[in-house]
Formats: structure tokens, C-alpha cells, sequence
């Protein structure tokens, strides 16, 4: 049967070989696990968020940051127990919690692993990160073992995630699965004296240069459907990866002036569950070297 885990439903036969429209075929691949820094500050905390990278990417958005491993260009490939001896050895690290970066493809893989460590042992949260474009039904079949969900809600405009992501049906999908994430763990809540994130839903915007309006409709989605029962985390380190020569408003980083104009309106609204960014995080620094550390 062929594989229909993501909304791209391309039906290849990746269980014998034959890569999907993610890249990859059924066998797991890892490009980096380590204590990551750079996420919110209640996911990262002061240790670090236990960051699994997996190859691969069901998206493909052509300005994308780890565009290395969303093309499937690095990664070693592991078994179900090898991956769950990975969360465990995060653990040991001290990371806050397990963060499964762009995992969708992988999920009954991961599910397997996450099983097993969780026998082991495991007792740190789940963080599921995600570009949001996910089928409801794949991730029903993650329920229990996830804690903790961190989607992008990337566009409402259809033209924009056709131009950008290949994707016109993304915002119809990414809105049906974050209901979803939200009805499996339902409000925020946090470690009293960590501040650390123990269950609830964070949806990441990131803005694009000269996208204003339509990140405004993301925002009044966001706010308009789930108020502060979630959080909002407006982020302003789009970092241009290649000249657009098709595409001139991705040519350039976006402006403060942008990004506090963004700001401001979601204070206006009423929008007090929230992370932003400041100073400088356009920077491909910021990306971490996909060296296969830790796997």
C-alpha cells in the first residue's frame, strides 16, 4: 500500500524502496540530535531542547532554513530502537524535553520508538514540530505519546502557499490539524518553577517581507479560533537562502518596521499568549550545522 501519511497522499511505496514526495523511503533518517538554544524560551529553557532533526520534508517551501535536510541531503539512517536510545541519551544530557523537528513522514516510526523509550524510562515531555501541514488522521495515531505542539501556521492565502510552498490547500489543512493538536492537549500548561512548557500548543508565524496582510490573517485566525487558549510566537528570522529572481519581495529580510507593525497589531487585538523575537536572528548562524551529532 502506498504512502498516504501526509496531505500530499503521493502513494509511493516507500516500505520497498520508493521515495515519496518527501524524499525519503520508509527507513528513518536522522541529520542531528542535540540541545537546542534557539527555540521559545519555555521549550528551550536553560539546558535545552532535546532536537531530533529528521530528513526529509513533506513541504519543500522554497525559502526554507534547513533546506539541507528538508531535501534530504544529509542523514543517517536508524532503526526504531536506535532512535529511542537517542531520546534517552538527550535525556541523560538534561534537555527540557524530545523535540521531533519535521517528523510527519516518520510518524509510525517515531510512534514505535517513542513506545519503547518511554518503557526505558523516558519521562521528559514531547514536543511535535512542524511546518503544519499534517493530516488529522496521521497524527491521531500520535495520541498519548505527543505533550506538546509547535506548528507553523504559514499562510491563509492559497495563492502564496501555491507560490511558496506547493501547497494551495494548506491553509484548509494546517487549520483542521492544529484543531486537532489543540482537542489532544488542550490548554497551556507550565512547570511552576522552571517556567517550562509541560503540555499546550505554540503555532509559530513566521512573517514574510512584504506579506503583512496576509500575516495579519493568520494572527486574527489564530486569536479569532482559540483566543489564549494557545500561544502565538511571531518570529522575524526569515533568512533569504537564494537570490529570487521570479520573487523580489524574498530577496531582502524583513524590516523592523515590519515586524513591529506585526507586533503591535496582535497587542491591539488582544492577543496576550505570546513569544517575539528580538535583536538579530536573520542570520543562517542561527542554523545549526547538519553534521549527524548524535545519531
Amino acid at each position: 500500500m502506498g504512502c498516504r501519511l501526509c496531505p500530499r497522499e503521493c502513494n509511493a511505496d516507500r516500505e520497498n524502496g520508493q521515495k515519496g514526495y518527501c524524499g525519503e523511503t520508509a527507513s528513518l533518517r536522522v541529520a542531528r540530535a542535540s540541545l537546542h538554544m534557539w527555540e521559545e524560551p519555555c521549550i528551550s529553557g536553560d539546558t535545552g531542547s532535546g532536537t531530533v532533526f529528521f530528513s526529509g520534508c513533506p513541504l519543500h517551501c522554497i525559502f526554507c532554513q534547513n533546506s539541507t535536510i528538508s531535501e534530504s541531503a544529509v542523514g543517517k539512517a536508524v532503526t526504531p530502537e536506535r532512535l529511542a536510545d537517542i531520546f534517552l541519551e538527550l535525556q541523560e544530557k538534561g534537555a527540557c524535553n524530545i523535540n521531533l523537528v519535521t517528523p510527519t513522514h516518520f510518524v509510525p516510526q517515531i510512534a514505535s520508538a517513542l513506545r519503547t523509550a518511554k518503557a526505558d524510562g523516558l519521562s521528559l515531555p514531547i514536543v511535535y514540530n512542524t511546518g503544519g501541514y499534517e493530516k488529522a488522521e496521521t497524527l491521531r495515531l500520535l495520541e498519548g505519546l505527543i505533550d506538546i505542539y509547535l506548528p507553523d501556521c504559514k499562510y491563509v492565502s492559497t495563492k502564496l502557499s501555491s507560490r511558496y510552498s506547493s501547497a494551495p490547500d494548506y491553509f484548509s489543512i494546517a487549520s483542521v490539524a492544529i484543531a486537532e493538536m489543540f482537542r489532544q492537549v488542550g490548554k497551556p500548561v507550565f512547570d511552576k518553577e522552571t517556567g517550562l512548557m509541560k503540555r499546550g500548543v505554540i503555532v509559530r508565524h513566521l512573517l514574510l517581507p512584504g506579506h503583512l496582510n496576509d500575516s495579519r490573517r493568520v494572527v486574527d485566525y489564530l486569536y479569532q479560533t482559540y483566543h489564549d487558549d494557545i500561544y502565538i510566537s511571531i518570529m522575524n528570522q526569515y533568512t533569504p537562502m537564494r537570490t529570487f529572481l521570479d520573487m523580489p519581495k524574498l530577496n531582502r529580510r524583513v524590516s523592523h518596521k515590519e515586524y513591529n507593525w506585526l507586533v503591535d497589531y496582535c497587542l491591539s487585538i488582544g492577543i496576550e499568549n505570546g513569544f517575539i523575537q528580538e535583536g538579530e536572528t536573520a542570520s543562517e548562524s542561527f542554523i545549526p550545522p547538519f553534521d549527524l551529532e548524535g545519531v
